[in-house]
């Protein structure tokens, strides 16, 4: 009985990660170095992403209990589970990870599917995800534009003061060369 307890706890502490991540990105791991691994953890806990190894068993229950539809199909093989209550964070970290260590190719570390805020996506949409920039990027690039227009009118107002000061300064000199 205290083993299905304990059971019963991860599937409800699963299903609560499930339902209340924005992000959500499950890949498999195969001949992953305990280096790489403890790099990969590091990276994805400076970037506010809780990654952890799954029994698939028990993130089917989960999922089945949070009513999510297209992940049991991927649950196959080792699963390790990132998320974080950014919906890019996960799929970003993980993708440029991968990248930087060359490590599709070798099937090492893979992403396996994705979710973002309750919509399972596959892999490919995972890489175009990751590919996003972040909310800071796209926040500073927003304040850039509306700050654009403001920037160009005021050199253009300076342009017509500093026109009017050298027409005053040409006469000051002419004035006194006569």
């Amino acid at each position: 009985m205290a083993v299905n307890a304990k059971k019963e706890a991860i599937v409800a502490e699963l299903k609560e990660q499930l339902t209340s991540a924005k992000g959500v990105v499950l890949t498999g791991y195969k001949g992953l170095t305990v280096a790489q691994d403890t790099e990969l953890r590091r990276t994805l806990r400076e970037a506010g992403v809780t990654y952890h190894v799954v029994k698939n068993t028990m993130l089917r229950f989960a999922a089945e209990e949070a009513g999510i539809e297209g992940l049991s199909e991927h649950l196959e093989g080792t699963t390790a589970f990132a998320f974080a209550d950014d919906a890019v964070a996960p799929a970003k970290v993980i993708c440029d990870f991968i990248k930087k260590n060359k490590l599709e190719e070798a099937g090492v570390l893979t992403v396996k599917v994705g979710m973002v805020e309750g919509k399972v996506i596959d892999a490919n949409e995972v890489k175009a995800l990751a590919s996003l920039p972040s909310r800071e990027e796209l926040i500073a690039k927003a304040l850039g534009s509306m700050n654009a227009p403001i920037a160009n009118t005021v050199n253009v107002l300076q342009g017509v003061i500093r026109k009017a000061v050298y027409v005053l300064e040409a006469v000051r000199a002419q004035k006194e060369s006569a």
